[in-house]
């Protein structure tokens, strides 16, 4: 009985020795091709961006932020190494474009100009169909847009404080023009209602064009708009500026006054920025900020839009740029609460 045992053990272990053999050269000979496959796989992954990409700008073709847009969009393909094309999505104040990007996949090849008007949209409607808190990420911060406060030059006064008087003893008669809900002109007309404890009646638009035409034209006699568009409206003498809507004063306009010198406490800027889906990767909003914060921060970029009172800057990070949104989204939120103005 004990050598049948022994014999039994020793083929066993016999047996065990040759299965160890054939397992230990099977995978050495397997290891390179494995490497081999892993290096292939790795190859097969195109670094980004390895297609063109879209940037949704949801307003119409010719408006401030399309220039800014496609001059972003020029800059960013050299950097970037693939074009970035923009593709006009406008309609029902920026929610059409912006709805366009809340549904796109988070690969890095959807973006989206964004402006204060696209970001208060959804606030306004009872049925948004996108959340701007929950459904974007931000990239960066492109430039801030000061207003004027402007006045038809039939308007008997000069200032801020004579316009606050007026409206004091008129209250609910002035008239100021603006665009769609939302918009920076309308923003800004709610705000000064609001500080200046006055109550200046809002005629809106279909878009700040129309709403200048009128503007000059007499029909109604205040607006707050685009320095870059009324300017030149002023310069020749058409319009009289009371006020620029930034904390201090403009490089182009020096013996217009801040309203804040008048209105202690208020601001109203317009931002142009880029946002993606929000599960897009980290990595991938990283390499198109840096494109970016260098449009940004070019010199012969800048003094371009410096003529036309435009200030460039880029968010530090993305993350800073998404936290910002969630600022002005709560800040304006409060604003429109205020002024009774309830979701249609």
């Amino acid at each position: 009985m004990r050598k049948k045992s022994t014999a039994i053990n020793t083929g066993e272990r016999r047996s065990l020795r040759v299965k160890n053999f054939i397992l230990h050269h099977f995978a050495f000979i397997l290891a390179p091709a494995i490497a081999l496959t892993a290096t292939a796989a790795h190859a097969q992954t195109p670094a980004y961006p390895a297609k063109p990409i879209r940037l949704i700008v949801s307003v119409q073709p010719g408006g401030n932020l399309d220039l800014m847009g496609r001059a972003v969009a020029d800059y960013a393909s050299n950097g970037l190494g693939q074009r970035v094309y923009v593709e006009n999505r406008p309609g029902a104040n920026s929610t059409i474009g912006l709805a366009t990007l809340a549904r796109a996949a988070p690969d890095g090849y959807t973006f989206a100009m964004l402006a204060q008007s696209g970001l208060i949209a959804a606030m306004l409607m009872k049925s948004p169909p996108y959340d701007p808190l929950r459904d974007f990420a931000g990239v960066s911060v492109i430039a801030t847009l000061p207003q004027l406060l402007v006045v038809h030059r039939s308007l008997p006064v000069t200032s801020v404080k004579a316009l606050i008087a007026l409206a004091k003893a008129r209250p609910g008669e002035l008239n100021c023009s603006s665009s769609g809900n939302g918009s920076g002109s309308h923003l800004a007309l709610e705000l000064f209602n609001k500080l200046a404890g006055v109550r200046i009646t809002r005629i809106p638009y279909n878009g700040d064009g129309p709403a200048i035409i009128d503007l000059i034209g007499g029909q109604v006699p205040v607006k707050f708009d685009n320095v870059s568009t009324a300017l030149a409206h002023v310069r020749a003498g058409q319009l009289r500026a009371l006020g620029v809507t930034s904390p201090a004063r403009s490089a182009l306009l020096r013996d217009v006054p801040a309203i804040s010198e008048t209105v202690p406490g208020y601001q109203m800027s317009i931002f142009n920025g880029v946002i993606a889906p929000a599960a897009t990767p980290p990595d991938i909003l990283a390499r198109v900020h840096a494109e970016i914060a260098k449009f940004a921060a070019a010199p012969e970029v800048r003094s371009r839009f410096a003529a036309q009172g435009v200030e460039l800057q880029a968010s530090a990070t993305p993350a800073e740029f998404t936290a910002s949104l969630k600022s002005e989204y709560t800040k304006w939120a409060k604003v429109l609460d205020d002024a009774g103005i309830k979701p249609e």
